[in-house]
């Protein structure tokens, strides 16, 4: 009986615990200011489908000329993707189809971009895609403006 109750409070003080630093890393994330909420599907093919498959939700933090891309779901202390400003090509967006919109958070669109010959897709809220928009064309005198 006691071993009992001894594994069953180790199980929920490790998920607590757990759960602290999920969330304190968040905070830590976003404590440098700059991000937004932002799904990423990576190395998409030309024809997507609307499976909504491939999508994971993370939080994009500008960061000079680069975008870095954390994933919610993470113990990683270090971003996923480091997207350089300079490499990146935004093409048309467009709106979530078919079961990506239950993929995706309620108000998200489409961004797709290609990056040194792959192609992505991030979704955002319309508010975070004018953003990400603004950056991309402020670049620095002398670099090019990567809008298709």
């Amino acid at each position: 009986m006691f071993l009992a109750l001894l594994v069953c409070g180790l199980v929920v003080a490790l998920v607590v615990i757990g759960l602290f630093v999920f969330g304190l890393r968040r905070r830590l994330i976003q404590k440098a200011g700059g991000t937004f909420d932002c799904s990423l599907r990576w190395n998409v093919p030309d024809e997507p489908d609307s499976a909504g498959k491939g999508w994971v939700y993370g939080v994009a933090r500008y960061s000079g000329d680069e975008i870095a891309w954390f994933r919610v779901f993470s113990y990683a202390p270090r971003p996923r993707r480091v997207l350089e400003r300079s490499s990146i090509v935004a093409l048309e967006r467009r709106m979530p189809e078919g079961e990506e919109e239950l993929a995706l958070l309620s108000d998200a669109v489409i961004q797709p971009c290609m990056y040194e010959g792959v192609r992505l897709e991030l979704a955002m809220s319309e508010d975070a895609r004018t953003g990400f928009m603004a950056w991309l064309e402020a670049a620095p005198p002398g670099q090019r403006v990567n809008v298709a």
